[in-house]
């Protein structure tokens, strides 16, 4: 199983209306892709960030389903403009000692083949984790 979850932070005066028609995008990934599980997507508690998601996939797999639908990619035009800082974590139990490798190489090739997503991802003022883009 493999937990992928975002962290972020908003930036300031962007209206709610407009987060929650993120945070909405995000839900709708959750019920449509059918590569999820479960997920929870809300308000991030204890830290530096104020929302976030969080989606279990079942395996490699489904990671990749799940990254390359094209829902995921609407939800990043409607929400990555709106992130001032923002974490892409993924926990595993995958014994795959290569999982790692895997989990980056899908999310290198994502912006490899869509310039406009690296665009959107490099206007972020900082973002950390398993997806950021290489180099």
């Amino acid at each position: 199983m493999i937990y992928h979850s975002i962290r972020a932070s908003i930036k300031k005066g962007v209206p709610q209306e407009k987060v929650e028609d993120a945070l909405n995008h995000l839900r709708q990934m959750g019920e449509t892709i059918p590569a999820v599980e479960f997920y929870c997507v809300g308000k991030d508690i204890g830290g530096e960030y104020s929302v976030g998601a969080m989606f279990a996939l079942k395996d490699i797999d489904a990671y990749k389903e799940y990254m390359l639908h094209p829902l995921h990619r609407v939800t990043d035009d409607v929400g990555l403009p709106l992130v001032e800082n923002m974490v892409s974590q993924d926990l595993t139990d995958d014994p795959d000692p290569e999982i790692g490798d895997k989990i980056r190489e899908i999310h290198a090739s994502r912006f490899d083949e869509d310039p406009e997503l690296l665009g959107l991802v490099k206007d972020i003022k900082s973002y950390s984790g398993s997806g950021v883009p290489r180099g």
